[in-house]
């Protein structure tokens, strides 16, 4: 773990922008058309603890940007090229947009100056959206990322963040992955070697410092 000094710095609010990575509806929500995962990110306390991330944020002057995957009723531009596209066209719920499915889930709150940003292809949050250059025109040097799922999309999402020159804070209880044994396994071997892995508590105490 960093230390708090250290994480304080990285975490300045100046410079500081937390992404929340598919806590929506047909994600994380009852209705998810993927239980397993949504009952991972809900009974393990990670939704709790992202929304508890994003008041803080908000509380602190730190932007937030909710990454959403979605598609068109009529599935144009999705991808079809690899198992895990092709199985989620079966799903019984399907991630549409202007759908309840791909509304923020609560209890994370989304305030009028978070940006919302919505893609209809690919596995990456940043890659191919406009995160990046959202992320540029803010002034971001630290990216905190948090949400689902430590399979695929927040991996992602921190890769293309190093890629692109941005320092990325993982919470490590402030993400999810099937089975509940993976993401600590890929915290530990993968994104640790990238990215300051710390916990929920020790970011909310650096941007509580932040108010003080």
């Amino acid at each position: 773990m960093p230390s708090s000094e250290h994480l304080s710095e990285l975490l300045d609010p100046v410079g500081t922008v937390l992404l929340t990575v598919e806590c929506q509806q047909g994600v994380v929500g009852p209705d998810s058309a993927l239980p397993e995962l949504a009952r991972e990110a809900r009974s393990t306390g990670v939704l709790d603890r992202i929304a508890r991330l994003v008041g803080a944020a908000h509380a602190s002057g730190v932007q937030v940007i909710h990454a959403v995957a979605e598609r068109r009723p009529d599935g144009r531009g999705a991808n079809r090229n690899a198992r895990l596209f092709r199985a989620a066209e079966r799903l019984p719920v399907r991630q549409t947009t202007g759908t309840t499915a791909v509304r923020i889930a609560p209890p994370v709150e989304v305030a009028e100056e978070d940006f919302v940003v919505r893609r209809l292809h690919g596995l990456s949050p940043i890659s191919g959206t406009d995160v990046d250059a959202l992320l540029r025109n803010l002034g971001c040097r630290t990216l905190v990322v948090t949400g689902v799922s430590a399979n695929i999309a927040v991996p992602n999402a921190v890769f293309d963040a190093v890629n692109r020159g941005y320092t990325v804070v993982v919470p490590a209880d402030a993400i999810a992955g099937v089975p509940s044994e993976y993401t600590p396994a890929m915290v530990r071997n993968t994104l640790a070697l990238v990215a300051t892995v710390t916990t929920t508590d020790e970011v909310l105490a650096c941007l509580g410092r932040r108010r003080d």
